[in-house]
């Protein structure tokens, strides 16, 4: 008798223990997901902003129609990557060519001068530390959750949940790791 409760106790305490863990990773699961899905607001949030930037740029620098094809093709890229590590290389692409645009823009003074692109040069800032930020959220819950299906014992209750690793968001090349610089 007293050894069916110690053995009935025991496994009360494992299912619980169970039930607690897989409750746990399905938030870590939603964490991940939503510090995504904040990113991503932001990403679209640049991309809508960089046809008026490029329009901008264009009215000024008609012989820069290179660099303005390369902003529009690193922009399309990124806008329809489909998986998640597509889209973060897509995305230092995109930062790459951003760099060049404003480099390009750094030899136009009239341009700098144009209240209309200090405007979508501000906003691009603004945007691109929240892009900053919303990506070290990411890869933070990232991080702790993919350690968390890793250790043992959750690693049990991750098989059976088949709870899978999530990619970090990095940026592939180092030159493309730094932010977009837009103040002159």
């Amino acid at each position: 008798m007293v050894v069916g409760i110690i053995v009935l106790v025991l496994v009360v305490l494992i299912v619980l223990w169970a039930i607690s863990t897989y409750n746990s990773l399905v938030r870590l699961r939603t964490q991940v997901e939503e510090g995504y899905s904040t990113m991503d607001v932001y990403l679209k949030k640049r991309f809508d902003l960089i046809p008026n930037l490029v329009a901008t740029v264009k009215g000024y620098a008609k012989h820069e129609a290179e660099t303005l094809e390369k902003v529009i093709a690193a922009r399309n890229a990124a806008y329809s990557a489909g998986d998640k590590e597509g889209i973060a290389q897509a995305e230092g692409q995109l930062t790459s060519t951003l760099k060049t645009l404003f480099a390009v823009a750094e030899s136009y003074p009239d341009l700098k001068a144009n209240t209309n692109f200090i405007d979508l040069q501000n906003s691009l800032k603004g945007i691109e530390d929240d892009i900053a930020n919303a990506r070290k959220y990411y890869n933070g819950t990232v991080k702790t959750y993919n350690t968390k299906i890793q250790l043992f014992p959750t690693s049990i209750i991750a098989g059976f949940g088949h709870f899978e690793k999530f990619p970090f968001f990095e940026v592939s090349d180092s030159a493309e790791r730094e932010n977009v610089k837009v103040e002159f």
